[in-house]
């Protein structure tokens, strides 16, 4: 109402989602308030409707609801800490086989996470993942014994105490 009354109405303020739908435009330079709009949208307030195909009970799809934050955060995860997107592949099957992968890696990052806390280890998640990036083993045959041999070379406290965590866990 001020930018209208002051006539200092620009075309960002017109295009603003929340605004515009309260504005009649009249003919080329008229912009009015649509009272019954605004009137009708404010007995609505503090509702909060779901729209579903589920044939859930009400009770439990607004339980569900509350836990879409899991749904968002594994989202986000994805996004930055497994850097999945951007996608490149063109072909069907390569674009699977990414998106298997990412869900394994994702699979496996929810498994740590759920350890880490089940152990109580003050160690964070991140913290977790940045120590596995330069933990290695070697696999080797010895010319005599002609028998597979698995090393893990040589870990710092932390690594070594994350590698214990998950030996036992898994």
């Amino acid at each position: 109402m001020k930018k209208i009354k002051s006539e200092n109405l620009t075309k960002s303020n017109i295009n603003n989602r929340g605004n515009n739908k309260y504005l009649k435009l009249e003919g080329e330079v008229s912009i009015e308030i649509d009272y019954d709009k605004y009137n009708k949208d404010n007995n609505r307030d503090g509702f909060k409707g779901y729209i579903t195909n589920s044939k859930l009970s009400d009770d439990k799809i607004i339980g569900n609801y509350g836990n879409l934050w899991h749904i968002e955060k594994a989202f986000r995860m994805s996004k930055t800490d497994l850097r999945i997107r951007p996608i490149y592949h063109r072909l069907r099957n390569r674009i699977e086989a990414h998106i298997c992968i990412s869900f394994t890696a994702y699979s496996i990052y929810k498994e740590i996470e759920r350890v880490l806390y089940k152990e109580k280890v003050s160690l964070s998640l991140k913290k977790a993942s940045e120590l596995t990036h330069n933990m290695y083993q070697i696999t080797y045959t010895l010319p005599e014994s002609k028998h597979l041999k698995t090393k893990i070379l040589k870990m710092d406290e932390e690594q070594t105490e994350l590698y214990e965590i998950i030996k036992k866990n898994f």
